[in-house]
């Protein structure tokens, strides 16, 4: 599966978004990718899934995570491939934590895996909060890079398609100057 093939799929299943919108890490953009509806189907998840891991293969991956909530498809999907456990961590009065119940031993190899990485904070949090628990994370994958390469997250990564997607500080953004409406994709609040 090449980076044209997946983001096709994104296409015809109206997954990339044009427009102006405002991201989770706060930021404008005029695309928004909603993978979400490109992971819908459990054989279109496994298929990413499979790829992901294929990058991974000898690693020695002992447990994959994701930040909750755009990474637990996904996640979970890598994990199958890998036959390894599948854990999440999730904000907790605003600060990125292990899923209550879930447990990680001193030096257990975890894989980090989100669905699409803008700035790398949210896998940066993830990372944190499982090596503050003994984990220790040998990398990060994404389906989607909307870096192009840029963000840096600590660990090697890899994601299957990296594009260069402009965002912009709220301030900046060319978009807010034209007039254009912004919004929360999956939400009809209006910023």
């Amino acid at each position: 599966m090449n980076a044209e093939q997946i983001l096709e799929h994104f296409r015809q299943t109206n997954a990339l978004l044009e427009g102006h919108f405002i991201l989770s890490s706060g930021l404008h953009s005029p695309q928004y990718l909603q993978c979400a509806l490109a992971l819908q189907y459990p054989a279109d998840a496994a298929k990413f899934g499979r790829a992901i891991a294929e990058h991974f293969t000898g690693a020695k991956i002992e447990t994959v995570a994701s930040p909750a909530i755009g990474g637990l498809v996904i996640g979970y999907a890598v994990a199958q491939a890998l036959n390894v456990r599948f854990i999440w961590t999730e904000r907790q009065n605003g600060e990125m934590t292990v899923r209550r119940g879930f447990s990680v031993k001193e030096g257990e190899r975890i894989l980090v895996v989100e669905d699409v990485i803008t700035t790398g904070g949210s896998t940066r949090e993830c990372i944190a909060a499982l090596e503050s628990n003994g984990g220790k994370v040998v990398g990060a994958a994404s389906i989607i890079d909307r870096s192009g390469g840029a963000a840096d997250v600590g660990v090697p990564r890899i994601a299957l398609v990296s594009l260069e997607v402009p965002s912009y500080n709220a301030e900046d953004c060319p978009l807010c100057e034209q007039g254009t409406e912004a919004v929360k994709p999956g939400s009809r609040a209006k910023s």
